[in-house]
């Protein structure tokens, strides 16, 4: 699009003392004289571009407008160019590709030194261990119907191991605790849910359409659940001295505490069948002390997984 192409080059333009109108062409795939009505175009939106004929000649940006208008400090820069780089390790985008080339583009060569000491210091690999080519598929299908505003049917499985067909109005893909979601309108329940996509089987992107509903992404309505007073159970547990650094870091040092020699933890979880399993995950480091039926449950459960082994 032409207004895509036309900040582009403002961009290119205020990061750059200056750059041939041949090398913009090439750049953007399109003839030189488009590059000079674009130009002329910027120019009339009141941002001074001007031209210089001959060998040491092209397209620049007044050094004046270049130093009053830029916006981002170096720091600003930094942490953009360390959240795309991140996000890049876990899903891939061109657009992400083109962001980081633009915000590099903005530094400029007296800078760029600092400016890769500063986007060195910090990188987050939020990606899981191996490859995960099918969780990309799947996001790559997700992220085109959430932009064309497209009708997405999936095959999925609860955590009950139910299965069943739904059809969605996908909004959002959400990374949480390491692993993708798509926060998604569920046209059967008539009401927004969480879906996980390692759950998720047969992505359909249909051919009908929808109108995007209003949410808040910054109220985190996908944990409203999740923190519902109702829903929450406060459990006690003893710590072996085993796994003291499990405890750590599952609960935070501030749930632990000590009475004689002997470490407790106290957690608040949702009551259902993953805390179970989550409990069960602990194996002999850590007791469920109280409540009562949790602990019965939990003894239960593992007495089940012996009676596997013992088959």
């Amino acid at each position: 699009m032409k207004i895509d192409r036309l900040l582009a080059i403002v961009v290119l333009l205020v990061g750059k003392r200056q750059v041939q109108a041949k090398e913009l062409a090439d750049m953007f795939e399109v003839s030189v004289r488009t590059i000079y009505r674009d130009i002329e175009t910027i120019n009339q939106a009141g941002i001074p571009i001007v031209t210089s004929q001959g060998a040491g000649g092209g397209i620049s940006i007044m050094e004046r407008f270049r130093l009053e208008n830029k916006l981002l400090s170096a720091d600003e820069l930094a942490a953009i160019s360390t959240a795309l780089e991140s996000v890049s390790s876990t899903y891939e985008s061109f657009h992400q590709g083109a962001a980081l080339q633009k915000i590099r583009q903005l530094v400029s060569e007296e800078e760029m030194h600092e400016f890769r000491e500063k986007t060195e210091k910090w990188f987050f690999d939020i990606s899981p261990w191996g490859e995960k080519k099918i969780i990309k598929e799947k996001m790559q299908l997700l992220n085109q119907a959430i932009d064309s505003s497209n009708i997405v049917s999936f095959t999925y499985a609860n955590k009950k191991g139910q299965t069943g067909k739904r059809l969605t109005e996908p909004h959002t893909l959400v990374l949480k605790a390491g692993h993708w979601y798509l926060y998604a309108f569920c046209l059967e329940k008539q009401a927004f849910r969480f879906f996980k996509l390692i759950r998720m089987k047969d992505v359909t992107v249909l051919s009908d359409s929808y109108k995007r509903r209003e949410i808040n992404l910054s109220e985190l309505p996908w944990e409203r659940t999740w923190h519902r007073p109702d829903n929450m159970t406060e459990i006690t547990l003893l710590v072996n001295p085993s796994g003291e650094p499990l405890a750590r870091e599952w609960f935070g040092a501030e749930s632990l505490t000590y009475e004689n020699g002997t470490c407790i933890a106290s957690v608040t979880y949702p009551e259902d069948d993953w805390l179970f399993r989550f409990m069960l995950h602990f194996g002999t480091h850590i007791e469920v002390l109280h409540p009562p039926h949790i602990r019965q449950k939990v003894k239960e459960l593992a007495k089940q997984v012996v009676d596997v082994y013992e088959m």
